[in-house]
C-alpha cells in the first residue's frame, strides 16, 4: 500500500487551516474598523445646506440690457450684468497689451452669450465691493465698476484698468441652463 501522508508529516492541512483563519480574522477586523471609522469620516463631509450653496441658479429673464443684478454665492457677491451692444463693443476694442492683467473680453464671457458678464464682485486690491451695479452708482472711467475705497476702476468686462487693483474681477465657473437661466458653481 502506498503512503498517502503529506510530505510534511500531515501538518500541511493544519498550516492551510491556520492561514485561512488568519485571513478570515484580518478581513473581519478590517470590516469592523471600517464600520467603526465611517461615521467619523462621514461627519467631516459638508452639510446639506453647505452643498446647496456650492452652486446656485439665477433667473436672468427680468434683467434688461444695461441692467445688473447681484447674487450671493459662497458668501460672495456675484455681479451679473446684461451688457448693451455698446458695452460689448467697448470691451472688445481694448488693446489687451495695455492691461495690467491682459485678458481679452472673449475669455471672460461664454461664446454665444457675450451679452452676459458674470464676475465675483470683490475688488482684487483689498477685498472691497465695487460700485456700479445700481444705475445711480459711479462706474469709473471705463463704464464698469469703481471701488471708492482706493480708486480702482474696472471696464465693462470687469478688467482692472486704473488704480491699485492688480488683477481683473474673477469670473466664477458658470454655465447656461437656457438663454435666461444660469448655474453658478
Amino acid at each position: 500500500m502506498a503512503d498517502t501522508t503529506h510530505p510534511e508529516g500531515g501538518h500541511g492541512e493544519q498550516k492551510s487551516r491556520r492561514d485561512f483563519l488568519y485571513l478570515t480574522t484580518a478581513a473581519v477586523g478590517a470590516v469592523g474598523v471600517a464600520a467603526f471609522i465611517w461615521p467619523f469620516i462621514d461627519y467631516m463631509n459638508p452639510a446639506a445646506d453647505v452643498l446647496a450653496l456650492a452652486s446656485i441658479q439665477v433667473d436672468l429673464s427680468a434683467v434688461e440690457a444695461g441692467q445688473a443684478i447681484t447674487v450671493m454665492w459662497r458668501g460672495k457677491p456675484v455681479f451679473v450684468r446684461h451688457r448693451t451692444p455698446g458695452e460689448i463693443e467697448a470691451a472688445r476694442a481694448v488693446d489687451v497689451d495695455t492691461l495690467k492683467d491682459p485678458q481679452p473680453d472673449s475669455a471672460r464671457v461664454q461664446e454665444g452669450h457675450d451679452q452676459w458678464l458674470v464676475v465675483v464682485g470683490i475688488c482684487t486690491h483689498l477685498g472691497c465691493v465695487p460700485l456700479g451695479q445700481k444705475p445711480a452708482d459711479p462706474r469709473g472711467d471705463y463704464g464698469g465698476w469703481f471701488c471708492p475705497c482706493h480708486g480702482s476702476h474696472y471696464d465693462t468686462s470687469g478688467r482692472a484698468r486704473l488704480g491699485p487693483a492688480p488683477t481683473n474681477l474673477p469670473v466664477p465657473e458658470y454655465s447656461f441652463m437656457s438663454d435666461t437661466r444660469i448655474t453658478i458653481g
